[in-house]
């Protein structure tokens, strides 16, 4: 047998962070080849799995998933999203929440529903750190400008394109400089702002020319709509001329598209025969990558196509099947939509699921109180917090005098009865003591109390309450004659000095220790001499 050394530590860290860093390229569109992103995402998704790096591989599939829905394959791509979201919201995966809510808002806007892709756009961009790619972001905020402009909000819409720009000009990316000014070109062309949309067409040129490469598709489809609108249909044959070779860029239906508006700018001059060539191509791009709705609005050119030549009875009927395919087109929207829907529920249950888990592994399961996992999560970070804000912070210890006579004598479920009834009290008067602190079990019968905001001075006095609480609380229905008392030690956070939690609850300890050595039911809140 073989046996295989195992991979040493910093070459695997190494494997791993070079991994991330072709996600970060990938998810950055630096190359504009689907085949080739996609070639490239299946590989890091084969190599997130030998490495075990469950995040990696949700990254590396939703850049598959997105080249898939690029060639045409939205419902598949959008299981996918779906079931990443799910698992980024189970795990609480802040970055892959973001980049999940970022490929549901164009899924969303596939389907026609603006509502849910700016919702889906807003959180994208939200839940983005700060320390995220730059190029990520601007591609976050143009998603945003898009789903505010199809939303009716364009001057909300013109903000985030600014944003996005600035950005890119502040890191002197011209590349997606021209992704911004193309998106708002577009937007501002839909809105009716035709003069405002060519001025953008204008700088798109200057940033092209700096970049020194032509325009893509998508780039030339936006220049040539905008050409259409201003009537200079010739400018807009000759800006989309040799369009059907050129290659499928980014998305399956961009040569479509264009092949669309190329058949309407042809129909404007008049050149009926090159509007149909173009027209038929565009049909059989939507029938070969299952492009409804663009192949939809083809069927509107082709009845403008009919009409243009004199044959109004087949302009009728194809305008019947254009009025037909859009009534169906409505519907598949409509039930894709409610299944995302249902799916997105399902997913907000799950992740309600798994914080009422979490929350529950963070408590007592007797007391209801928080125990020890979350005493280890939260003490420190209030310790911290109080020191870097300069405010005083006190803890105290809480024992139970004489508890096992009370499960010697009497029984261990009196015992627990007790105890519950100590946490009560606790709960009870937190909030007077002070409201953002907790109350927590240590174990057996020690209870320990967080309170943010009490200093050195004034902690006697607050806790004095609670060891009269417990003393004066009618127990005799509960343990006869027995009485049940507290001792209390109580440290504050200082300036100075051994500030780790184990250092403080050590201190609350020894002065515990000094209340039930100076006779219980008291409250010790001062060094104690050693």
């Amino acid at each position: 047998m073989i046996h295989l050394s195992p991979v040493p530590a910093p070459v695997e860290a190494a494997r791993v962070a070079a991994l991330a860093a072709e996600l970060d390229e990938l998810e950055n569109h630096e190359s504009h080849d689907v085949q080739e992103i996609l070639a490239r995402a299946t590989a890091a998704a084969e190599a997130a799995d030998r490495s075990g790096d469950e995040v990696l591989g949700h990254r590396a599939r939703l850049v598959q998933a997105d080249m898939r829905r690029r060639e045409g394959d939205l419902g598949s791509a959008a299981r996918t999203f779906l079931a990443t979201h799910r698992w980024a919201e189970q795990n609480d995966c802040r970055p892959l929440r973001a980049r999940s809510h970022f490929h549901l808002a164009l899924t969303y806007h596939y389907l026609g529903d603006h509502a849910a892709s700016l919702e889906h756009a807003l959180s994208a961009v939200e839940l983005l750190d700060d320390d995220e790619p730059h190029g990520l972001r601007i591609i976050h905020l143009i998603r945003l400008a898009n789903s505010l402009a199809e939303a009716g909000s364009t001057e909300a819409a013109r903000d985030r394109y600014r944003q996005a720009e600035r950005i890119a000009v502040g890191i002197g990316d011209l590349t997606r400089q021209l992704l911004v000014l193309n998106n708002l070109a577009y937007t501002e062309h839909e809105a009716g702002n035709v003069d405002i949309a060519w001025s953008a067409v204008e700088r798109m040129r200057a940033v092209a020319r700096a970049i020194g490469r032509e325009f893509l598709i998508v780039e030339r489809d936006t220049i040539a709509n905008i050409q259409v609108s201003l009537g200079r249909y010739a400018e807009a044959e000759e800006t989309l001329r040799d369009v059907y070779d050129s290659p499928p860029w980014f998305e399956a239906h961009d040569v479509a598209e264009a092949s669309l508006t190329l058949a309407a700018a042809q129909r404007r001059l008049g050149a009926l025969d090159r509007a149909q060539a173009s027209l038929d191509h565009c049909r059989s791009l939507c029938d070969e990558h299952q492009l409804a709705g663009v192949r939809v609005r083809g069927l509107a050119e082709q009845a403008e196509l009919y009409a243009a030549a004199g044959d109004h009875l087949a302009a009728f009927e194809e305008y019947k099947r254009f009025h037909a395919a859009t009534e169906e087109l409505r519907s598949t929207q409509l039930e894709a939509r409610a299944r995302s829907r249902q799916a997105m529920f399902e997913t907000a249950e799950a992740r309600r699921d798994a914080e009422h888990y979490r929350e529950q592994a963070r408590r007592d399961p007797l007391t209801g109180l928080y125990n020890r996992r979350f005493i280890d999560e939260r003490l420190p970070q209030a310790m911290a917090e109080a020191l870097a804000a300069g405010t005083p912070l006190t803890v105290a210890l809480i024992d139970l005098d004489f508890f096992k006579r009370i499960n010697d004598t009497l029984s261990h479920d009196v015992g627990d009865r007790v105890l519950v009834a100590v946490a009560v009290l606790l709960s009870a008067r937190q909030d007077s003591l002070a409201p953002d602190g907790f109350a927590a079990r240590m174990g057996g019968e020690e209870f320990l109390v967080v309170l943010p905001g009490v200093s050195a001075a004034d902690a006697p006095e607050r806790l004095e309450t609670i060891r009269h609480d417990v003393a004066s609380y009618r127990w005799a229905p509960t343990t006869g004659e027995l009485p049940v008392t507290v001792s209390i030690g109580a440290v504050s956070v200082r300036a100075e000095g051994d500030q780790s939690q184990a250092a403080l609850l050590a201190e609350a300890d020894r002065r515990l220790y000094a209340a039930k050595d100076t006779g219980r039911n008291r409250v010790v809140a001062r060094p104690v001499q050693p």
